[in-house]
Protein backbone atom coordinates (compact mmCIF):
# COMPACT_ATOMS: atom_id res chain seq x y z
CA UNK A 1 0.00 0.00 0.00
CA UNK A 2 2.85 2.41 0.82
CA UNK A 3 4.52 2.04 -2.56
CA UNK A 4 1.41 1.58 -4.71
CA UNK A 5 0.93 5.26 -5.73
CA UNK A 6 4.60 6.03 -6.51
CA UNK A 7 4.80 2.79 -8.46
CA UNK A 8 1.69 3.75 -10.43
CA UNK A 9 3.19 7.15 -11.22
CA UNK A 10 6.30 5.44 -12.55
CA UNK A 11 4.41 2.88 -14.60
CA UNK A 12 1.75 5.24 -15.96
CA UNK A 13 3.29 8.77 -16.13
CA UNK A 14 0.57 9.99 -18.49
CA UNK A 15 -2.00 9.49 -15.76
CA UNK A 16 0.08 11.53 -13.32
CA UNK A 17 0.63 14.31 -15.85
CA UNK A 18 -3.08 14.57 -16.58
CA UNK A 19 -3.84 14.69 -12.87
CA UNK A 20 -1.37 17.55 -12.41
CA UNK A 21 -2.82 19.39 -15.38
CA UNK A 22 -6.35 19.07 -14.03
CA UNK A 23 -5.26 20.34 -10.62
CA UNK A 24 -3.40 23.23 -12.22
CA UNK A 25 -6.40 24.20 -14.35
CA UNK A 26 -8.62 24.31 -11.26
CA UNK A 27 -6.09 26.49 -9.45
CA UNK A 28 -5.82 28.76 -12.48
CA UNK A 29 -9.61 29.13 -12.72
CA UNK A 30 -9.73 30.05 -9.03
CA UNK A 31 -6.95 32.64 -9.41
CA UNK A 32 -4.46 30.68 -7.29
CA UNK A 33 -1.49 31.23 -9.57
CA UNK A 34 1.22 30.29 -7.05
CA UNK A 35 1.18 28.88 -3.53
CA UNK A 36 3.95 28.02 -1.04
CA UNK A 37 2.46 24.59 -0.41
CA UNK A 38 2.74 23.67 -4.10
CA UNK A 39 -0.99 23.74 -4.83
CA UNK A 40 -0.87 26.78 -7.13
CA UNK A 41 -1.25 26.62 -10.90
CA UNK A 42 2.42 27.33 -11.52
CA UNK A 43 3.62 24.55 -9.21
CA UNK A 44 1.19 21.99 -10.64
CA UNK A 45 2.10 22.80 -14.26
CA UNK A 46 5.83 22.84 -13.51
CA UNK A 47 5.53 19.41 -11.89
CA UNK A 48 3.84 18.16 -15.06
CA UNK A 49 6.62 19.73 -17.16
CA UNK A 50 9.24 17.93 -15.06
CA UNK A 51 7.65 14.61 -16.05
CA UNK A 52 7.47 15.49 -19.76
CA UNK A 53 9.17 18.78 -20.77
CA UNK A 54 8.21 18.39 -24.45
CA UNK A 55 4.43 18.33 -24.02
CA UNK A 56 2.92 21.32 -25.77
CA UNK A 57 -0.20 21.48 -23.59
CA UNK A 58 1.98 21.74 -20.48
CA UNK A 59 3.96 24.64 -21.93
CA UNK A 60 0.74 26.33 -23.07
CA UNK A 61 -0.62 26.02 -19.53
CA UNK A 62 2.46 27.73 -18.10
CA UNK A 63 2.09 30.50 -20.66
CA UNK A 64 -1.56 31.03 -19.70
CA UNK A 65 -0.50 31.22 -16.07
CA UNK A 66 1.98 33.96 -16.94
CA UNK A 67 -0.69 35.90 -18.82
CA UNK A 68 -3.00 35.56 -15.82
CA UNK A 69 -0.20 36.94 -13.65
CA UNK A 70 0.06 39.97 -15.92
CA UNK A 71 -3.69 40.48 -15.72
CA UNK A 72 -3.55 40.29 -11.92
CA UNK A 73 -0.73 42.86 -11.94
CA UNK A 74 -2.91 45.24 -13.96
CA UNK A 75 -5.84 44.73 -11.62
CA UNK A 76 -3.75 45.31 -8.49
CA UNK A 77 -2.11 48.34 -10.06
CA UNK A 78 -5.45 49.92 -10.94
CA UNK A 79 -6.66 49.24 -7.39
CA UNK A 80 -3.55 50.83 -5.85
CA UNK A 81 -2.28 47.57 -4.34
CA UNK A 82 1.31 48.07 -5.43
CA UNK A 83 2.86 45.22 -3.45
CA UNK A 84 0.45 42.70 -4.95
CA UNK A 85 1.08 44.14 -8.41
CA UNK A 86 4.82 43.75 -7.90
CA UNK A 87 4.43 40.12 -6.79
CA UNK A 88 2.29 39.31 -9.82
CA UNK A 89 4.88 40.88 -12.11
CA UNK A 90 7.63 38.81 -10.50
CA UNK A 91 5.62 35.67 -11.22
CA UNK A 92 5.13 36.72 -14.85
CA UNK A 93 8.88 37.28 -15.18
CA UNK A 94 9.65 33.86 -13.66
CA UNK A 95 7.33 32.29 -16.23
CA UNK A 96 9.38 33.99 -18.97
CA UNK A 97 6.72 36.18 -20.51
CA UNK A 98 7.94 38.76 -23.04
CA UNK A 99 10.05 41.33 -21.23
CA UNK A 100 8.42 44.21 -23.06
CA UNK A 101 4.98 43.41 -21.65
CA UNK A 102 6.43 43.12 -18.15
CA UNK A 103 8.50 46.30 -18.37
CA UNK A 104 5.54 48.37 -19.55
CA UNK A 105 3.56 47.46 -16.44
CA UNK A 106 6.65 47.79 -14.21
CA UNK A 107 7.25 51.33 -15.49
CA UNK A 108 3.61 52.23 -14.90
CA UNK A 109 3.86 50.79 -11.39
CA UNK A 110 6.88 52.93 -10.57
CA UNK A 111 5.27 56.06 -11.95
CA UNK A 112 1.89 55.79 -10.22
CA UNK A 113 3.52 54.78 -6.95
CA UNK A 114 5.84 57.80 -6.84
CA UNK A 115 3.74 60.41 -8.63
CA UNK A 116 0.39 59.54 -7.10
CA UNK A 117 -2.94 59.90 -8.89
CA UNK A 118 -2.77 56.49 -10.59
CA UNK A 119 -4.13 55.95 -14.08
CA UNK A 120 -5.86 59.32 -14.32
CA UNK A 121 -2.61 61.16 -13.75
CA UNK A 122 -0.83 59.02 -16.35
CA UNK A 123 -3.56 59.77 -18.86
CA UNK A 124 -3.37 63.52 -18.19
CA UNK A 125 0.41 63.47 -18.62
CA UNK A 126 0.06 61.60 -21.93
CA UNK A 127 -2.51 64.06 -23.26
CA UNK A 128 -0.38 67.03 -22.21
CA UNK A 129 2.69 65.58 -23.93
CA UNK A 130 0.67 64.96 -27.10
CA UNK A 131 -0.62 68.54 -27.09
CA UNK A 132 2.99 69.75 -26.89
CA UNK A 133 3.98 67.58 -29.86
CA UNK A 134 6.16 65.26 -27.77
CA UNK A 135 5.02 61.98 -29.29
CA UNK A 136 7.93 59.60 -28.81
CA UNK A 137 10.97 61.40 -27.44
CA UNK A 138 11.40 59.50 -24.19
CA UNK A 139 9.52 57.97 -21.25
CA UNK A 140 7.64 61.23 -20.54
CA UNK A 141 6.29 61.56 -24.11
CA UNK A 142 2.78 60.68 -25.23
CA UNK A 143 3.13 57.18 -26.70
CA UNK A 144 5.04 55.55 -23.80
CA UNK A 145 2.59 57.12 -21.33
CA UNK A 146 -0.43 55.88 -23.28
CA UNK A 147 1.16 52.41 -23.29
CA UNK A 148 1.44 52.52 -19.52
CA UNK A 149 -2.23 53.46 -19.20
CA UNK A 150 -3.20 50.62 -21.53
CA UNK A 151 -0.98 48.20 -19.62
CA UNK A 152 -3.21 48.85 -16.59
CA UNK A 153 -6.53 49.33 -18.40
CA UNK A 154 -6.32 47.78 -21.88
CA UNK A 155 -9.82 48.98 -22.84
CA UNK A 156 -9.45 52.61 -21.74
CA UNK A 157 -10.99 54.42 -24.70
CA UNK A 158 -9.26 57.77 -24.14
CA UNK A 159 -5.86 56.08 -24.14
CA UNK A 160 -6.68 54.01 -27.23
CA UNK A 161 -7.86 57.06 -29.16
CA UNK A 162 -4.94 59.18 -27.97
CA UNK A 163 -2.44 56.51 -28.98
CA UNK A 164 -4.12 56.14 -32.38
CA UNK A 165 -3.86 59.89 -33.03
CA UNK A 166 -0.24 59.98 -31.88
CA UNK A 167 0.70 57.06 -34.13
CA UNK A 168 -1.03 58.73 -37.09
CA UNK A 169 0.95 61.92 -36.43
CA UNK A 170 4.16 59.90 -36.23
CA UNK A 171 3.42 58.31 -39.60
CA UNK A 172 2.72 61.72 -41.12
CA UNK A 173 6.16 62.79 -39.94
CA UNK A 174 7.67 59.64 -41.44
CA UNK A 175 6.09 60.36 -44.83
CA UNK A 176 7.22 63.97 -44.78
CA UNK A 177 10.80 63.05 -43.90
CA UNK A 178 10.88 60.32 -46.55
CA UNK A 179 9.77 62.79 -49.23
CA UNK A 180 12.55 65.14 -48.06
CA UNK A 181 15.08 62.35 -48.61
CA UNK A 182 15.73 61.85 -44.88
CA UNK A 183 15.13 58.12 -45.11
CA UNK A 184 16.90 57.14 -41.89
CA UNK A 185 14.78 59.46 -39.73
CA UNK A 186 11.64 58.41 -41.61
CA UNK A 187 12.41 54.73 -41.05
CA UNK A 188 12.97 55.23 -37.33
CA UNK A 189 9.49 56.72 -36.93
CA UNK A 190 7.87 54.04 -39.04
CA UNK A 191 9.53 51.24 -37.09
CA UNK A 192 8.41 52.78 -33.82
CA UNK A 193 4.81 52.75 -35.04
CA UNK A 194 5.24 49.09 -35.95
CA UNK A 195 6.40 48.37 -32.40
CA UNK A 196 3.38 50.09 -30.86
CA UNK A 197 0.76 48.86 -33.35
CA UNK A 198 1.86 46.51 -36.18
CA UNK A 199 -1.66 46.58 -37.60
CA UNK A 200 -2.06 50.35 -37.84
CA UNK A 201 -4.22 51.20 -40.84
CA UNK A 202 -1.80 53.81 -42.27
CA UNK A 203 1.34 51.67 -42.09
CA UNK A 204 1.09 50.27 -45.67
CA UNK A 205 0.86 53.79 -47.08
CA UNK A 206 3.87 54.96 -45.05
CA UNK A 207 5.88 51.89 -46.08
CA UNK A 208 5.14 52.65 -49.74
CA UNK A 209 6.36 56.24 -49.36
CA UNK A 210 9.53 55.09 -47.61
CA UNK A 211 10.14 52.40 -50.23
CA UNK A 212 9.90 55.01 -52.98
CA UNK A 213 12.30 57.30 -51.13
CA UNK A 214 14.80 54.46 -50.69
CA UNK A 215 14.65 53.69 -54.41
CA UNK A 216 15.30 57.35 -55.21
CA UNK A 217 18.26 57.35 -52.83
CA UNK A 218 19.70 54.26 -54.52
CA UNK A 219 19.29 55.81 -57.99
CA UNK A 220 20.95 59.05 -56.86
CA UNK A 221 23.86 57.04 -55.45
CA UNK A 222 24.19 55.27 -58.82
CA UNK A 223 24.35 58.62 -60.60
CA UNK A 224 26.95 59.92 -58.16
CA UNK A 225 29.02 56.77 -58.67
CA UNK A 226 28.84 57.08 -62.46
CA UNK A 227 30.06 60.69 -62.20
CA UNK A 228 32.95 59.69 -59.96
CA UNK A 229 31.48 61.32 -56.85
CA UNK A 230 32.36 58.35 -54.69
CA UNK A 231 31.97 60.00 -51.30
CA UNK A 232 28.49 61.31 -52.13
CA UNK A 233 27.47 57.88 -53.47
CA UNK A 234 28.73 56.17 -50.31
CA UNK A 235 26.91 58.63 -48.05
CA UNK A 236 23.65 57.99 -49.91
CA UNK A 237 23.95 54.22 -49.70
CA UNK A 238 24.85 54.37 -46.03
CA UNK A 239 21.62 56.22 -45.40
CA UNK A 240 19.73 53.53 -47.28
CA UNK A 241 21.36 50.81 -45.16
CA UNK A 242 20.67 52.71 -41.96
CA UNK A 243 16.98 52.83 -42.93
CA UNK A 244 16.88 49.29 -44.30
CA UNK A 245 19.74 47.12 -42.92
CA UNK A 246 18.75 44.14 -45.08
CA UNK A 247 19.06 46.09 -48.37
CA UNK A 248 21.48 43.88 -50.30
CA UNK A 249 21.57 46.21 -53.33
CA UNK A 250 22.86 49.05 -51.14
CA UNK A 251 25.44 46.77 -49.55
CA UNK A 252 26.72 45.63 -52.93
CA UNK A 253 26.80 49.25 -54.04
CA UNK A 254 29.10 50.09 -51.14
CA UNK A 255 31.35 47.21 -52.17
CA UNK A 256 31.53 48.62 -55.71
CA UNK A 257 32.53 52.00 -54.32
CA UNK A 258 35.14 50.36 -52.10
CA UNK A 259 36.61 48.56 -55.11
CA UNK A 260 36.70 51.86 -57.01
CA UNK A 261 38.48 53.49 -54.08
CA UNK A 262 41.01 50.64 -54.02
CA UNK A 263 41.61 51.08 -57.76
CA UNK A 264 42.12 54.80 -57.21
CA UNK A 265 44.65 53.99 -54.49
CA UNK A 266 46.54 51.77 -56.95
CA UNK A 267 46.59 54.57 -59.54
CA UNK A 268 47.81 57.12 -57.01
CA UNK A 269 50.47 54.74 -55.68
CA UNK A 270 51.76 54.27 -59.22
CA UNK A 271 52.33 58.04 -59.41
CA UNK A 272 53.95 58.03 -55.94
CA UNK A 273 51.11 60.07 -54.40
CA UNK A 274 51.25 58.01 -51.23
CA UNK A 275 49.21 60.21 -48.89
CA UNK A 276 46.32 60.41 -51.33
CA UNK A 277 46.55 56.68 -51.98
CA UNK A 278 46.42 55.92 -48.26
CA UNK A 279 43.39 58.19 -47.86
CA UNK A 280 41.60 56.35 -50.66
CA UNK A 281 42.33 53.08 -48.86
CA UNK A 282 40.95 54.51 -45.60
CA UNK A 283 37.67 55.26 -47.39
CA UNK A 284 37.64 51.79 -48.97
CA UNK A 285 38.22 50.03 -45.62
CA UNK A 286 35.41 52.01 -44.02
CA UNK A 287 32.97 50.79 -46.69
CA UNK A 288 33.97 47.13 -47.09
CA UNK A 289 37.03 46.14 -45.04
CA UNK A 290 37.10 42.50 -46.12
CA UNK A 291 37.24 42.74 -49.92
CA UNK A 292 40.33 41.36 -51.60
CA UNK A 293 40.89 44.46 -53.76
CA UNK A 294 41.89 46.41 -50.65
CA UNK A 295 44.56 43.87 -49.71
CA UNK A 296 45.89 43.95 -53.27
CA UNK A 297 45.98 47.76 -53.25
CA UNK A 298 47.84 47.70 -49.93
CA UNK A 299 50.47 45.43 -51.48
CA UNK A 300 50.76 47.73 -54.48
CA UNK A 301 51.20 50.74 -52.22
CA UNK A 302 53.89 48.92 -50.22
CA UNK A 303 55.76 48.01 -53.43
CA UNK A 304 55.53 51.60 -54.67
CA UNK A 305 56.97 52.90 -51.40
CA UNK A 306 59.80 50.37 -51.63
CA UNK A 307 60.43 51.35 -55.23
CA UNK A 308 60.68 55.01 -54.30
CA UNK A 309 63.12 54.20 -51.49
CA UNK A 310 65.30 52.25 -53.88
CA UNK A 311 65.27 55.15 -56.35
CA UNK A 312 66.18 57.59 -53.60
CA UNK A 313 69.08 55.42 -52.44
CA UNK A 314 72.72 56.30 -52.93
CA UNK A 315 73.07 53.91 -55.89
CA UNK A 316 74.41 55.95 -58.81
CA UNK A 317 72.13 56.27 -61.82
CA UNK A 318 74.67 54.56 -64.09
CA UNK A 319 74.84 51.54 -61.80
CA UNK A 320 71.04 51.37 -61.56
CA UNK A 321 70.84 51.44 -65.36
CA UNK A 322 73.32 48.55 -65.65
CA UNK A 323 71.33 46.51 -63.15
CA UNK A 324 68.11 47.28 -64.98
CA UNK A 325 69.57 46.16 -68.31
CA UNK A 326 70.72 42.87 -66.80
CA UNK A 327 67.26 42.22 -65.34
CA UNK A 328 65.52 43.10 -68.61
CA UNK A 329 67.85 40.79 -70.54
CA UNK A 330 67.13 37.95 -68.09
CA UNK A 331 63.41 38.72 -68.42
CA UNK A 332 63.58 38.43 -72.23
CA UNK A 333 65.50 35.17 -71.95
CA UNK A 334 62.83 33.71 -69.63
CA UNK A 335 60.14 34.90 -72.07
CA UNK A 336 61.89 33.19 -74.97
CA UNK A 337 61.93 29.93 -73.01
CA UNK A 338 58.24 30.28 -72.06
CA UNK A 339 59.11 30.61 -68.36
CA UNK A 340 56.52 33.28 -67.65
CA UNK A 341 55.76 32.43 -64.02
CA UNK A 342 57.88 29.37 -63.28
CA UNK A 343 60.35 28.36 -61.98
CA UNK A 344 60.06 30.56 -58.90
CA UNK A 345 62.87 33.08 -58.67
CA UNK A 346 63.95 32.77 -62.30
CA UNK A 347 60.72 33.40 -64.19
CA UNK A 348 59.96 36.39 -66.38
CA UNK A 349 57.54 37.59 -63.74
CA UNK A 350 60.20 37.48 -61.00
CA UNK A 351 62.64 39.43 -63.17
CA UNK A 352 59.88 41.93 -63.91
CA UNK A 353 59.22 42.48 -60.18
CA UNK A 354 62.90 43.13 -59.55
CA UNK A 355 63.07 45.57 -62.46
CA UNK A 356 59.90 47.31 -61.33
CA UNK A 357 61.31 47.82 -57.84
CA UNK A 358 64.45 49.30 -59.41
CA UNK A 359 62.76 51.61 -61.95
CA UNK A 360 58.95 51.53 -61.76
CA UNK A 361 58.44 54.39 -64.19
CA UNK A 362 60.84 53.18 -66.86
CA UNK A 363 58.96 52.62 -70.16
CA UNK A 364 60.83 49.35 -70.73
CA UNK A 365 59.49 47.99 -67.43
CA UNK A 366 55.94 48.97 -68.31
CA UNK A 367 56.30 47.36 -71.74
CA UNK A 368 57.47 44.16 -70.05
CA UNK A 369 54.38 44.21 -67.84
CA UNK A 370 52.18 44.52 -70.91
CA UNK A 371 53.87 41.44 -72.41
CA UNK A 372 53.61 39.32 -69.26
CA UNK A 373 49.98 40.18 -68.44
CA UNK A 374 48.41 38.08 -71.26
CA UNK A 375 50.60 35.17 -70.20
CA UNK A 376 49.36 35.45 -66.62
CA UNK A 377 45.75 35.38 -67.82
CA UNK A 378 46.40 32.41 -70.07
CA UNK A 379 48.25 30.66 -67.24
CA UNK A 380 45.19 31.07 -65.00
CA UNK A 381 42.83 29.65 -67.62
CA UNK A 382 45.10 26.71 -68.37
CA UNK A 383 45.44 25.75 -64.70
CA UNK A 384 41.71 26.18 -64.05
CA UNK A 385 40.96 23.75 -66.89
CA UNK A 386 43.30 21.23 -65.31
CA UNK A 387 42.04 21.85 -61.76
CA UNK A 388 45.57 22.86 -60.75
CA UNK A 389 44.19 25.37 -58.32
CA UNK A 390 47.32 26.29 -56.37
CA UNK A 391 49.14 27.04 -59.62
CA UNK A 392 46.09 28.99 -60.77
CA UNK A 393 46.36 31.10 -57.61
CA UNK A 394 49.98 31.93 -58.49
CA UNK A 395 48.84 33.09 -61.93
CA UNK A 396 46.04 35.14 -60.39
CA UNK A 397 48.45 36.83 -57.99
CA UNK A 398 50.72 37.71 -60.90
CA UNK A 399 47.78 39.15 -62.83
CA UNK A 400 46.84 41.20 -59.76
CA UNK A 401 50.35 42.58 -59.43
CA UNK A 402 50.67 43.39 -63.12
CA UNK A 403 47.29 45.11 -63.49
CA UNK A 404 45.68 45.81 -60.09
CA UNK A 405 42.82 47.78 -61.63
CA UNK A 406 41.92 45.25 -64.34
CA UNK A 407 38.14 44.90 -64.56
CA UNK A 408 38.45 41.17 -65.23
CA UNK A 409 40.11 40.39 -61.91
CA UNK A 410 36.89 40.23 -59.88
CA UNK A 411 35.36 37.61 -62.18
CA UNK A 412 38.60 35.63 -62.21
CA UNK A 413 38.73 35.56 -58.41
CA UNK A 414 35.12 34.44 -58.26
CA UNK A 415 35.75 31.58 -60.71
CA UNK A 416 38.81 30.37 -58.79
CA UNK A 417 36.94 30.47 -55.47
CA UNK A 418 34.01 28.57 -56.99
CA UNK A 419 36.37 25.96 -58.39
CA UNK A 420 37.93 25.49 -54.93
CA UNK A 421 34.43 24.93 -53.52
CA UNK A 422 33.52 22.50 -56.29
CA UNK A 423 36.68 20.43 -55.81
CA UNK A 424 36.33 20.62 -52.04
CA UNK A 425 32.73 19.43 -52.26
CA UNK A 426 33.77 16.49 -54.42
CA UNK A 427 36.52 15.49 -52.00
CA UNK A 428 34.16 15.90 -49.04
CA UNK A 429 31.78 13.46 -50.73
CA UNK A 430 34.69 11.02 -50.93
CA UNK A 431 35.32 11.39 -47.19
CA UNK A 432 38.33 13.75 -47.37
CA UNK A 433 37.14 16.35 -44.85
CA UNK A 434 40.66 17.70 -44.25
CA UNK A 435 41.05 18.73 -47.89
CA UNK A 436 37.54 20.19 -47.88
CA UNK A 437 38.44 22.44 -44.95
CA UNK A 438 41.55 23.62 -46.82
CA UNK A 439 39.47 24.25 -49.93
CA UNK A 440 37.04 26.38 -47.94
CA UNK A 441 39.92 28.42 -46.51
CA UNK A 442 41.36 28.95 -50.00
CA UNK A 443 37.99 30.04 -51.38
CA UNK A 444 37.52 32.52 -48.55
CA UNK A 445 41.00 33.92 -49.12
CA UNK A 446 40.51 34.32 -52.87
CA UNK A 447 36.99 35.83 -52.80
CA UNK A 448 35.16 35.87 -49.45
CA UNK A 449 31.99 37.22 -51.11
CA UNK A 450 31.47 34.09 -53.25
CA UNK A 451 27.81 33.07 -52.73
CA UNK A 452 28.53 29.34 -52.50
CA UNK A 453 30.88 29.73 -49.52
CA UNK A 454 28.17 29.85 -46.84
CA UNK A 455 26.39 26.69 -48.02
CA UNK A 456 29.68 24.78 -48.26
CA UNK A 457 30.72 25.96 -44.80
CA UNK A 458 27.38 24.76 -43.42
CA UNK A 459 27.97 21.31 -44.92
CA UNK A 460 31.38 21.17 -43.31
CA UNK A 461 30.08 22.32 -39.94
CA UNK A 462 28.49 18.95 -39.28
CA UNK A 463 31.71 17.14 -40.20
CA UNK A 464 34.39 19.19 -38.45
CA UNK A 465 34.32 22.38 -36.32
CA UNK A 466 35.28 25.44 -38.33
CA UNK A 467 37.24 28.38 -37.07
Amino acid sequence: MLVRQPLADWLWPETKIQQLLDEGERALAEGRLSAPDGSGARERFQAAAALDPDRRDVQDALGRTGQAALQQARHHLAAGDYDAARSALALARQLQLPEREIETIATALQRVKHDGGGVERLLQQAQAAQAQGRLDEGPDSALPLYQQVLAIQPDRMQALEGREDALSDLLLQAKYLARQGKVEDAAQRLYRVEEFDPGHYDLPSARAVLSGALEQARRKAERDFARGRLQAAAAGLRQVLAASPADEAARQGLHRIARAQAAEAVRLAGDFHFDDAEQALVHARALAPGIVEIAAAEQTLARARAAQRSMDSSVPAARRERQLRVLLAQLEQAEAQGQWLLPPGNSAYDRFKAAQALAPRDPRVRQAAARILPAARACLEDNLRGNRLRAARTCLDAWQALAPGDVGLAAARRRLAQRWIAVGSERLGAGDAAFAVQALAQAREVDPATPEINAFAERLRGVQPLR
